[in-house]
């Protein structure tokens, strides 16, 4: 037996429970169709929720920037890797969000992972909300922080452990998701401040699937709950309403400098590169000069909820776009994602444990603005006859 002999059977096993999800290859851009194996599919599945990813203005700024800065950065940020569309960025980004300041990360993994180390340390003390995000969780291990869980959406869980742990902690740290991205519900971030405020703790919301979906003109969760100024931390993604690459963390402008050399990402790997950066201006541009991409996302949103609650399928608790297609057995899960795709040109993928917890396997559908109302409808109907075949709903 050959040292890595065990990667087959792991995979064996995988495929056994049900849980070896495909990889589609697409081959065309992002958009309400793309091309799959040669044909053209429906797309239900992206994060692309505006259609900015595709948009010709922001792919003009896009082949702009590459015309005038080249294609790459050259250099980490603390380095030679800055340069004017950063500094023009991290200006937009904050007066979007409210905020005396912002940096510009590579993505939000690693804003999560260099952030939340500079923030707390071996001494202190994470609050972190039950589902949290992986880069979260991830981001808290690397502090070497003590960490204490509190239950999904369960503020009198909150109060009652930060009752009893805060003051095991130098400084205390609260974070949690926005808008949690597999079931699509929204962080309680008002009772979430207002107990950090009691207990003398910082706040920090991860509002990856709240850029562009929540508040004035996309502008989020604490815009959504009027919290500007209270939250210590946000933190976002432009890869996903925004339509291009990179993350963001948003707060005073001391914190800011701080990062600035402290954080690793910002200090060890090379700088978002220059097409990149000036999409995502072009992205908030648009955001903020219209909202109706936002109005037509949430349009489409409640048409798909409404028809798949009618067809008998489980939404979970959903207040979002996200709109997870709850069926609990991964196979089953598996054999839906294939039914739709082979017989009805619907790309939609099945997510399974580790994802998810165990028996909450699910399909997650994502509308956008670029949805029509035949595509909506299409999918509604094909979930429908799908879901009768294969024994998941009675209707």
């Amino acid at each position: 037996m050959t040292s890595l002999e065990w990667v087959k059977d792991e995979i064996r096993e995988l495929k056994d429970s049900g849980r070896f999800v495909p990889i589609r290859i697409i081959e065309s851009s992002q958009g309400a169709w793309i091309k799959i194996d040669g044909k053209m599919k429906l797309n239900m599945c992206s994060n692309n929720y505006l259609g900015l990813a595709n948009n010709p203005e922001v792919r003009k700024a896009a082949k702009e920037a590459i015309d005038e800065f080249g294609v790459g950065a050259g250099a980490v940020r603390s380095i030679a890797g800055t340069n004017e569309l950063h500094a023009r960025l991290e200006e937009k980004v904050a007066r979007f969000k409210h905020m005396e300041s912002s940096l510009v990360y590579q993505g939000g993994l690693l804003a999560n992972s260099g952030t939340i180390p500079a923030l707390v340390g071996k001494e202190d003390i994470v609050f972190s909300e039950e589902l949290n995000h992986a880069s979260i969780i991830d981001g808290v291990r690397l502090s070497s922080a003590s960490r204490a869980v509190f239950k999904h959406m369960d503020m009198e869980d909150l109060e009652k452990v930060m009752a009893e742990k805060r003051k095991s902690g130098r400084r205390s740290l609260i974070i949690t998701d926005g808008v949690f991205s597999m079931d699509g519900d929204i962080a309680p971030l008002k009772e979430i401040v207002e107990i950090a405020e009691r207990h003398d703790s910082m706040t920090y919301v991860d509002d990856a699937h709240g850029e562009g979906v929540l508040g004035d003109h996309g502008r989020g969760i604490c815009d959504h709950f009027k919290l500007s100024g209270r939250v210590d931390v946000e933190m976002g993604t432009f890869s996903k309403a925004v339509g291009s690459m990179g993350g963001f963390v948003a707060g005073n402008a001391d914190l800011i400098e701080l990062l600035k050399r402290k954080a690793r990402p910002f200090l060890f790997s090379s700088a978002l590169n220059p097409a990149d950066t000036a999409a995502v201006m072009k992205s908030i541009e648009i955001m903020e000069k219209d909202d109706s991409l936002l109005r037509k996302l949430w349009s489409n949103s409640e048409k798909l909820k409404k028809g798949l609650l009618n067809a008998g399928f489980n939404l979970g608790n959903s207040k979002t776009p996200i709109t997870p297609v709850i069926v609990g057995d991964e196979k089953k899960t598996l054999l839906l994602s294939e039914e739709l795709y082979r017989e009805n040109d619907i790309f939609a993928s099945p997510i399974v444990f580790p994802t998810v917890a165990r028996g909450t396997a699910r399909i997650r559908l994502m509308p956008s603005a670029v949805h029509s109302a035949d595509d909506i409808n299409r999918t509604v109907e094909a979930f429908e006859s799908a879901g009768k075949k294969l024994g998941i709903t009675g209707k």
